[in-house]
């Protein structure tokens, strides 16, 4: 397993809307172990693989405290939606950034497993955040959309500058 460079605000490639997987292949199963040790080693709670540069719709997840609940969601589908909830979110390509967004509180997403299994399950509460969060990367959309032009652009100078100095690496 290998830990994986995360991309970073405000790189374009973040941008780009990601494929859907067609091959379950020993590829497809290393790139979604190195995504749970770059996800864990950050630390973090999901990552899409969009973020790693590798723009297929897969997203890894683990909301739980012992990192013992992981998740495995491959060219996943919200169906249905329910309910409001505003949460505050950061983000491992947004590193040091918090605000509230506000996402649907319970959704039903439709998805394949690492093995290429269908599943449909339901989330809510912090999985259900997180899980939507993800499919909005794998869409190309970053949680800094949610927010006023004005922070956009301030978070993107502030993260351009610390780029910008030697030695000195973003805090996660």
């Amino acid at each position: 397993m290998a830990i994986l460079d995360i991309l970073r605000f405000p790189d374009p490639k973040l941008r780009t809307k990601a494929v859907p997987v067609e091959r379950f292949d020993a590829g497809l199963q290393t790139l979604i172990d190195d995504m749970f040790e770059t996800m864990y080693a950050a630390p973090g709670i999901g990552l899409a693989a969009t973020q790693v540069d590798v723009h297929r719709r897969v997203l890894v997840a683990d909301v739980s405290a012992e990192k013992n609940a992981p998740w495995v969601l491959i060219n996943p589908v919200i169906v249905e939606k329910d309910g409001v909830a505003v949460t505050e979110e950061g983000c491992l390509s947004v590193p040091g950034f918090f605000d509230e967004v506000e996402r649907a509180s319970r959704i039903r997403v439709r998805f394949l497993d690492r093995h290429g299994e269908p599943h449909e399950e339901s989330f809510d509460g912090l999985l259900a955040v997180c899980v939507q969060h993800e499919i909005d990367h794998l869409d190309g959309k970053l949680f800094v959309d949610y927010l006023s032009e004005a922070k956009r652009q301030r978070i993107r100078k502030r993260l351009e500058k610390e780029r910008r100095q030697p030695g000195r690496a973003a805090v996660l």
